[in-house]
């Protein structure tokens, strides 16, 4: 199964801050969580192969409700508010919890979350405690580390090994990706295709 999905059909579906307003739970989905401004809308569009389905800011906290898209009518992509060092009200911040929460817990067809990492910066607190918390919801994490385009070949692999030996893992469960080069793509749609069995 080691091939690039092919995405004839990348739409969005609708924006939402509690289940009310979510699309019913029909196809299964994958959720994408990072910090603020860690290229997770530039993830999201290059694997799809397409510039422009989630939009992309250099603001941070620019993404601020749950967004919903639909693929190929076999997948659901859900991108969620960044965290971290975002510029955003507080009450939006104080929301971020409870919304994620309820997101997390009250999906039965998510069926993993992407947790977008910048390769430069490794994983920090907040990246942590997504990781953590993923199987507490039932949900399989896929660590993603962004910015390989950053480093040449080998720099990338050691950088990411070094990573692997904090987290305790092997290399391997990791994907390092570019959204520039598409490096990774095909990796993390294995991962992806896996979990969904699409």
């Amino acid at each position: 199964m080691s091939a690039i999905y092919k995405v004839t059909k990348a739409e969005f579906i609708k924006s939402g801050t509690r289940p009310s307003h979510f699309p019913p739970p029909l196809q299964p989905e994958i959720a994408f969580g990072g910090a603020s401004n860690v290229g997770k809308s530039s993830l999201i569009n290059s694997l799809v192969g397409r510039n422009k389905l989630v939009k992309t800011s250099k603001t941070p906290g620019h993404t601020q409700t749950i967004n919903f898209f639909n693929i190929n009518d076999e997948l659901v992509f859900v991108d969620l508010p960044g965290y971290g060092f975002a510029k955003v009200p507080l009450e939006v911040k104080a929301a971020w919890g409870p919304m994620m929460e309820r997101y997390l817990g009250g999906r039965p067809t998510l069926r993993a979350i992407v947790c977008v990492m910048d390769l430069r910066r490794g994983v920090r607190d907040d990246d942590m405690m997504l990781i953590e918390s993923a199987p507490l919801f039932g949900i399989q994490p896929i660590l993603v580390f962004t910015k390989a385009d950053k480093f040449g070949k080998n720099a990338g692999q050691q950088r990411l090994r070094e990573i692997a030996r904090e987290l305790g893992c092997p290399p391997g469960e990791l994907v390092l990706y570019s959204s520039t080069n598409g490096q990774g793509g095909e990796q993390l749609w294995d991962r992806i295709r896996q979990v969904t069995g699409v």
